[in-house]
């Protein structure tokens, strides 16, 4: 499915929420109310397809009541790295039930998914208020994309799902605080060896949305062995300066 979600910059430029009763304006309470008033213009526009990451796995567990062990419930979610991505932990999968259902988390991978002929869109919601500077927000672990790119590779399956980023930037106006640009980006659009990993930072990748670069040329399968490559290429440099800085001065106490 290809989701062109530019209707957003229309319908949410210049239109403003609520302080957060927090008073806090960082992270999370300041972006959730972004995220949600977000889903919210997207599923307006596809009702039928649209869903919060619980949602959806309510919706498949919900459709096949007589899968109630955690392999085949895993296995609702296809193809793997899709699976990967999605499923919640055993303990959690096996225990749901009709009336103790999945509610949100807020480490889902996705905020928002769209689903449309066989095909599912994640996308992922950053705010940013430009009055602040700030290093770039955290995206995705580094090796959970590496993990998902492995998968789509040993299954051959490329054209399950793609991911989208948004990111909502804001300022504070008084009692609101108003939307005053939005960008998007697509994930397998960005040249993989370009993307940023903050190893001192749980191996996340960084970047703002809005400087993500969209020029890259390949295929998703492309996309992901270069992925791989530039991951593993960064690891096998982190893990020399380790033993370098950690290791090497230590053995000559004969350690």
């Amino acid at each position: 499915m290809k989701l062109n979600i530019d209707f957003l910059k229309k319908l949410l430029i210049g239109k403003s929420i609520p302080r957060p009763s927090s008073g806090t304006l960082s992270g999370h309470a300041a972006g959730e109310p972004f995220d949600k008033l977000v889903y919210r213009i997207i599923k307006d526009k596809y009702p039928k397809n649209t869903y919060r990451q619980y949602e959806y796995l309510n919706m498949l567990f919900i459709s096949n009541p007589t899968v109630t062990d955690y392999d085949g419930r895993v296995a609702l979610i296809k193809p793997s790295s899709l699976s990967y991505l999605l499923s919640r932990g055993e303990k959690a999968t096996v225990e749901w039930t009709i009336t103790n259902q999945f509610q949100e988390k807020q480490n889902d991978t996705a905020d928002i998914i769209v689903v449309s002929d066989d095909c599912l869109v994640i996308v992922d919601v950053k705010t940013y208020n430009q009055k602040k500077k700030g290093q770039p927000p955290n995206i995705i672990s580094a090796f959970k994309l590496a993990n998902m790119c492995d998968l789509m590779i040993k299954d051959n399956q490329f054209n399950s799902h793609s991911i989208i980023y948004v990111e909502v930037w804001w300022e504070e106006k008084r009692a609101t605080l108003e939307c005053t640009d939005i960008y998007i980006k697509e994930l397998f659009k960005a040249h993989p060896n370009k993307l940023y990993v903050n190893w001192a930072a749980a191996l996340q990748i960084q970047f703002h949305v809005k400087t993500l670069d969209q020029s890259y040329k390949g295929n998703v399968k492309e996309w992901c062995n270069e992925y791989l490559k530039h991951f593993t290429c960064e690891a096998k440099k982190r893990s020399k300066s380790m033993i370098s800085k950690f290791v090497k001065p230590f053995l000559l106490n004969g350690n």
